[in-house]
C-alpha cells in the first residue's frame, strides 16, 4: 500500500462529522417518545451502530498511520533493523484494514446491510453433485464463522447416499447480504470423483441463490389464489426426523414457478410464515432485477442479469485453481477457498460490480 492510498480517501475519514452524527442519534434516543414509532427507532439504532463501527475503523486506521510514522522516524534516526521490520508489519496490517474498510464503503446498496438467505441446489449428477453441494455448504459455514455471523438452517434435504439435495440458510450479521451477493450463480467443480471406482475426472455443478432478508418497510402483495401449499415431514442432516408430524411447509408461487420451503420451526404455522417471508424476498428481488433489465434496455446496454450463469470454477484436478469468471480473479490455494476464505473473491466482485454499474 502506498502512502497516498490513505490520503486519497480524504473526506471518508471525517471523524468530526461521524462524531456529530453519533451525538445526534444518541440525542434522538433520549426522547421520551423515541420507541413510540418502533420501526423508526430501530432504523436510528441501526444507523447509530453503523456510525460507531465506522468510527472505530477510522480510529484504528489513524492509530496505525501514527504508529507507522513513528516507526519510520525512529528508523531514520537509528537505522535499527528491528524498527524496519516493525514498520513492515504495520504496513501490512494497515493495508489489510484499509482494504477491509474500502470493501465496507463499496457495500452501499439498498439492502447491503441486511441479513441474507442463501440456498444451495446441486445440479444433475446424483451423489457426485450432491456431495459438491455439501462442500459448498461447509465453505459458507466456515465463511460465516470467520465473520462472526450466525447461521440458522431453514431447510435441509439430505442426499440419497451423501451430500445434500438442497439447503436453505439464513445468515445473520452486519453486511451479510452485501458480502454474500457475490455468490449468486452456478459454481462448477472439476475433480477426481471419490465415488468413482475407476478414479475418473468428473465435473459437477451447483447453483447458489442469495436474497436479502426484508424488513417490514418492504410490502409485497401475494394473492392466495397464486399459491400452492404442501406440507411434509421435516427431517434433518443425516435423515433423522425432527418431528413426527407434517410440520414442514413447501409453497409454490404458480405464476412464477418459485418454490420455497421451511422445516426449521417447531410448528406448521411458524414454517408457513417463514416460507412466506422467503417467497416475498424472492419475488421482491425478481421485481428489482426486472426493473434493472428494463432500465439497461432503455439505455441501450447489453447488461445480462442471469439467474443461472456460471460464475466460478473450482478445479482440483489435473491442477489446483479457483477462478471467478466475472472478475478473472483466481488463486491456486483451493483448500483455503473451500475452508471459507472468500474475501479476495468478494473484494474483486464488489470492485467489478461498481465498475460495471
Amino acid at each position: 500500500m502506498h502512502n497516498n492510498d490513505y490520503q486519497t480517501l480524504g473526506g471518508l475519514f471525517d471523524l468530526e462529522r461521524l462524531e456529530a452524527d453519533i451525538a445526534d442519534f444518541e440525542h434522538q434516543m433520549l426522547a421520551p417518545d423515541f420507541w413510540d414509532d418502533n420501526k423508526k427507532a430501530q432504523s436510528i439504532v441501526a444507523e447509530l451502530n453503523e456510525a460507531k463501527s465506522t468510527q472505530e475503523a477510522v480510529n484504528r486506521l489513524n492509530e496505525l498511520v501514527e504508529e507507522l510514522e513513528m516507526a519510520i522516524e525512529l528508523y531514520n534516526q537509528t537505522e535499527d533493523a528491528e524498527l524496519f521490520d516493525e514498520a513492515n508489519v504495520i504496513v501490512q496490517q494497515l493495508s489489510k484494514e484499509l482494504n477491509d474498510y474500502e470493501i465496507l464503503l463499496l457495500l452501499s446498496g439498498e439492502h447491503d446491510d441486511n441479513d441474507a438467505i442463501l440456498e444451495i441446489h446441486p445440479g444433475a449428477g446424483g451423489t457426485e453433485s450432491q456431495d459438491w453441494g455439501s462442500i459448498l455448504l461447509r465453505m459458507y459455514q466456515r465463511f460465516a464463522d470467520q465473520h462472526h455471523f450466525k447461521i440458522e438452517v431453514i431447510d435441509y434435504q439430505a442426499g440419497d447416499e451423501a451430500g445434500i439435495k438442497s439447503v436453505t440458510l439464513e445468515i445473520k450479521g452486519p453486511k451479510a447480504y452485501g458480502l454474500l451477493q457475490s455468490e449468486k450463480g452456478v459454481h462448477r467443480l472439476v475433480r477426481i470423483s471419490p465415488f468413482d471406482s475407476n478414479s475418473r475426472r468428473h465435473t459437477s455443478f451447483a447453483s447458489v441463490e442469495v436474497t436479502p432478508v426484508l424488513d417490514d418497510s418492504i410490502e409485497i402483495e401475494v394473492s392466495d389464489e397464486d399459491l400452492r401449499i404442501d406440507t411434509y415431514r421435516a427431517s434433518g442432516a443425516g435423515g433423522q426426523h425432527v418431528n413426527k408430524t407434517d410440520s414442514a411447509v413447501r409453497i409454490t408461487h404458480i405464476p412464477t414457478g418459485i418454490v420455497v420451503q421451511s422445516q426449521a420451526q417447531r410448528s406448521q404455522l411458524q414454517n408457513r410464515e417463514q416460507a412466506m417471508n422467503l417467497l416475498k424476498a424472492k419475488l421482491y428481488q425478481r421485481e428489482q432485477e426486472e426493473k434493472e433489465q428494463e432500465l439497461a434496455a432503455l439505455r441501450g446496454e447489453q447488461k445480462e442479469i442471469a439467474w443461472g450463469s456460471q460464475i466460478r470454477s473450482y478445479v482440483f484436478h489435473p491442477y489446483s485453481m479457483v477462478k471467478d469468471h466475472r472478475t478473472d480473479y483466481e488463486t491456486g490455494n483451493t483448500q483455503a477457498v473451500v475452508d471459507g476464505d472468500l474475501d479476495a473473491f468478494i473484494d474483486a466482485y464488489l470492485q467489478w460490480k461498481i465498475s460495471n454499474d
